[in-house]
């Protein structure tokens, strides 16, 4: 039902991505869709989100859902907001792809379905984020946003452990998403979009994502990017492979000291 990053063994967080098995939705939301946004039973995907819950330690009433916009938006979170959006959309947190805590028990959450999820954990200061990065979120250095936020609440980049999960492989994308890539990205946009022979580029999310952590002062020792993919055959849902398809997730919470 969970992977889990074996880069934050040890510490005082509890961070996993959730499969689309173990779940209670039917047909092509089949099982553990986590989305409430994409004509799902929400019967159903609540008590999906319970059982994620539930396998973070936690109770439904404790995560915290963003509507995502696919930017740079990025909501500070605390006890207050513990229960936001998990039982609707019209009380999730707004225009924000990732969600930053220093508060224990507190659970971060980050929907995906080919984008980069990503968890960002500094151990000295206790702070967490949950980051989602599509394209467009990978361009306008999302990840960077994230960072920057955990900064202002003490974090220190050098100290910042990061979990890069299950995404889209390399995939094809046109010139409209190299001109984004290039202008948001600079020169690291070469190194991420390269020509696949056939007048269109393959993008490399999670590369970029990694560029992305490293240029806003992570060290690549404390950079663990998962294998796994999105597509056909995956355990993850991917809504290039299908439409409609459901939404796994990333979920994080600080343990209480």
């Amino acid at each position: 039902m969970v992977q889990r990053w074996a880069l934050f063994d040890g510490h005082a967080v509890d961070a996993l991505v959730t499969t689309r098995q173990g779940g209670t939705s039917t047909g092509p939301h089949s099982s553990l869709n986590l989305g409430l946004h994409v004509s799902d039973d929400p019967r159903c995907v609540v008590e999906n989100r319970r059982r994620a819950a539930k396998a973070l330690g936690l109770e439904l009433a404790d995560l915290v859902f963003c509507t995502q916009s696919h930017g740079r938006g990025v909501a500070v979170v605390d006890y207050t907001h513990r229960g936001r959006g998990t039982t609707s959309l019209a009380d999730a947190l707004s225009d924000a792809d990732a969600v930053v805590t220093a508060t224990p028990g507190v659970g971060l959450v980050v929907m995906v379905a080919d984008c980069v999820p990503l968890v960002l954990y500094e151990p000295v200061a206790q702070v967490l984020a949950c980051v989602h990065a599509g394209w467009r979120g990978t361009v306008a250095r999302v990840a960077d946003a994230a960072v920057e936020a955990m900064g202002a609440l003490g974090a220190q980049p050098e100290r910042i452990l990061a979990g890069i999960g299950p995404a889209i492989a390399d995939y094809q994308v046109g010139a409209e998403v190299v001109a984004a890539a290039r202008h948001g990205l600079g020169s690291l946009a070469d190194e991420v979009v390269q020509p696949d022979g056939t007048g269109r580029w393959r993008f490399d999310l999670k590369a970029a994502n990694r560029r992305v952590l490293l240029d806003a002062g992570v060290q690549v020792a404390s950079i663990e990017v998962s294998g796994a993919g999105t597509g056909e055959g995956s355990p993850f849902f991917s809504d290039r492979g299908a439409r409609p398809c459901g939404r796994f997730a990333a979920l994080a919470a600080l343990r209480a000291a």
